[in-house]
């Protein structure tokens, strides 16, 4: 296949969960014998802190603006056998106008985002989506399953919604030998939604247990949180860290936006990273939960900062280890980059069909 994606970030991971995604997904594809182009708005804020500048799977292009990108890839677009837009593209709304005219593939909307996009749209504060152009996609991917895939379908005029979960590069993240640091740990930017139950379920029990080491890492943290003295801050961490930080933790938090967690079988990126990294995850309760990881074998399932210091005093090495593995299996069964890729050829292959 040629496919093109236009993302968010593939170049950098600063302040978003795009790009990892992406970087998985188009190494992936290209390992499949697929020819990749992804296309990026080029922005400031990605210009200083592009931790991959030249990926090297397929071909990674930035363009200035939609003229620019009309003008330079008109031909990659209308030849693609699949043209993919992302969620939060600059632009969003007159560049899925212009590339759902333009092409002759397949094109679909790949949604990060599902929850927090419906919201928005609901709201008409959408600035990369409007209910309009739902219907001009062949596919919506969908970070979310469940329910939303219906509404999308029946109140938006969805073509087809398709449940298309984050993914985890399975050569990448895996279990690292390398010594325990930290007893819990969390990774993701800040978020005036998720921060409420990080100071419930890491801040809190970090008071309780002074004797215990805990760490958070991402950007965007405001100087006004009161971080116990065992809880160390780390600003940013590239992708290429993200497997030896979850091995240096003895379980790790997974964390959910209120819109995912309103909307259900929103799996966080980060679950399937620390799972595949063999990494136990303590997480916070949402909706279908129970169909990616089993809470009693699996994860561990949280509600309050009882039910975590519960979890480091009471689950011994050899139970958290045997945890870890089970999840890990779980995920390099379903979940891998490879899985969705081959999800991509079989839209390609009904449409051809």
């Amino acid at each position: 296949m040629k496919v093109v994606v236009l993302g968010l970030s593939i170049t950098s991971s600063w302040g978003n969960g795009h790009a990892t995604n992406f970087r998985a997904l188009q190494r992936a594809l290209v390992a499949r014998g697929h020819d990749v182009l992804f296309l990026e708005r080029d922005k400031p804020w990605y210009a200083s802190n592009r931790d991959l500048p030249n990926p090297p799977w397929g071909r990674t292009e930035l363009y200035d603006s939609v003229d620019d990108l009309q003008d330079r890839f008109a031909g990659e677009i209308s030849s693609a056998d699949l043209v993919i837009v992302g969620s939060y593209v600059p632009d969003g709304v007159e560049v899925a106008r212009w590339v759902t005219s333009a092409t002759g593939g397949s094109v679909a909307f790949y949604d990060i985002d599902t929850p927090v996009t419906v919201a928005a749209a609901e709201r008409g504060e959408c600035e990369y989506l409007t209910p309009d152009v739902i219907p001009l996609f062949d596919t919506y991917l969908s970070f979310t399953g469940g329910p939303t895939l219906d509404r999308l379908e029946q109140q938006y005029g969805a073509r087809r919604a398709l449940a298309f979960h984050c993914l985890v590069d399975a050569d990448a993240y895996r279990p690292r030998d390398v010594a325990i640091t930290w007893d819990l740990g969390y990774l993701g930017t800040y978020s005036d939604d998720r921060q409420p139950t990080v100071e419930r379920l890491l801040i809190e029990p970090a008071r309780r247990r002074p004797d215990l080491r805990f760490v958070v890492a991402g950007p965007q943290y405001p100087d006004s949180i009161d971080w116990p003295d065992n809880v160390e801050r780390i600003d940013h961490l590239p992708p290429s860290e993200h497997p030896a930080f979850y091995a240096a933790q003895r379980f790790t938090l997974n964390v959910t936006r209120a819109d995912m967690i309103a909307a259900g079988w929103s799996p966080s990126v980060r679950l399937f990273e620390a799972a595949a990294c063999g990494v136990p995850v303590i997480s916070d309760r949402w909706e279908g939960i129970e169909t990616f990881f089993d809470p009693r074998s699996e994860m561990v399932l949280a509600d309050t900062a009882d039910d975590v210091v519960a979890a480091l005093d009471g689950i011994d090495d050899e139970r958290r280890r045997a945890m870890g593995a089970a999840a890990r299996a779980r995920v390099l069964d379903r979940d891998t980059a490879e899985h969705r890729a081959a999800t991509l050829e079989e839209l390609v292959g009904e449409r051809v069909a």
